[in-house]
């Protein structure tokens, strides 16, 4: 019996021509944008409530995922949401994504990371960037129960990595995910190490601060909640991400610090391997996702990505003027028009 290692054909890339991203003129600079949009509350008048649904997707470990169904769901395309670090199924990105996306006929899922979004006593354990195995165990569950067949994935930032890691895993081994059809990862840490030296500039150290404050309530929260389990000791002298993951992430995952931690957990460790239709939507002056990345032979390499590098988005930003029926963010609708034309 003869095994072939040779990955499987390309996909070409994809005729994607989306509307020009204009930054609103009041919110220029890298800064301002990424701390308006983060800021600026949002009213979704017209999405329908969503569906509470638990999955569990390993021993000890259950998540949360807020659904929004089309009336023949088994007929329409689903669209899986991650967000980024400390975020959760109701931050405003991926409540904004999820309501342009039903409204082109998407059913949408709106998925927690482990412990997020007040869950963490569901799960004894921590999330980290590239845990690929729950968004996936989601999908496979859905696609068995609900008889799903068609999925497209959005992700920004830390999601944005699992998505892209998510799409190389897949394109290496097709029965991982044959219902997966598409992707777009929005302000990807696409390259974590690269990223957390970005976070530490001194110009960054509100974003530092911000993330910090929520990962040390987190995890006070979560040894509460799993009395024995975590020592949060540690939590009153660190100040960087790096420190919280040498000390929490790596060892509780194997890994052997947070410099093994970030490599193999990285998406570009393996997005030269995506073979479905993918889309990166970054900035010229993301704080902290430095856009050089994505100029890597690993992406500008392969057929199946396109990548878009606007002028003044910020992180997870990309506010323009709104129009008539356009709120004015222009990365979620990009998302939509991408996966609407290939899932």
């Amino acid at each position: 019996m003869t095994t072939s290692t040779a990955a499987p054909p390309q996909t070409p890339r994809t005729a994607f021509s989306p509307a020009a991203y204009v930054a609103h003129p009041r919110w220029t600079g890298g800064h301002w944008m990424t701390i308006y949009t983060w800021a600026r509350r949002r009213r979704f008048a017209r999405l329908p409530e969503p569906e509470a649904r638990y999955f569990d997707v390993a021993p000890e470990a259950r998540v949360l995922a807020h659904i929004h169904w089309q009336p023949a769901r088994r007929e329409a395309p689903t669209l899986l949401a991650l967000h980024g670090l400390e975020g959760s199924s109701s931050a405003h990105y991926m409540v904004g994504l999820a309501d342009k996306a039903f409204a082109r006929g998407f059913n949408v899922v709106r998925l927690n990371q482990r412990n997020c979004g007040g869950t963490e006593a569901l799960s004894a354990g921590l999330y980290h960037s590239g845990l690929t195995h729950d968004p996936l165990t989601v999908m496979r569950e859905l696609a068995e129960t609900e008889g799903l067949t068609r999925f497209g994935v959005v992700g920004y930032s830390l999601g944005g990595n699992l998505t892209l890691k998510l799409a190389g895993e897949a394109g290496a081994d097709p029965t991982v995910a044959p219902w997966l059809r598409g992707v777009c990862a929005v302000s990807p840490t696409m390259d974590l190490a690269r990223c957390v030296d970005a976070l530490e500039r001194r110009s960054n150290a509100v974003y530092q601060w911000n993330f910090m404050r929520n990962l040390k309530s987190r995890m006070r929260r979560k040894a509460a909640a799993w009395p024995g389990r975590y020592d949060t000791a540690p939590l009153a002298g660190m100040r960087t991400v790096r420190g919280f993951d040498d000390a929490y992430t790596a060892p509780h995952h194997g890994f052997a610090g947070a410099s093994d931690y970030y490599h193999r957990a990285s998406a570009l460790r393996v997005v030269e391997r995506i073979r479905v239709p993918a889309l990166i939507v970054a900035s010229d002056n993301d704080p902290f996702v430095p856009h050089e990345q994505f100029a890597s032979p690993a992406v500008a390499g392969n057929p199946a990505i396109t990548v878009l590098i606007t002028r003044d988005g910020g992180h997870c930003g990309f506010y323009s003027e709104a129009g008539p029926d356009f709120d004015g963010y222009w990365a979620e609708r990009t998302a939509v028009e991408f996966l609407a034309g290939v899932v």
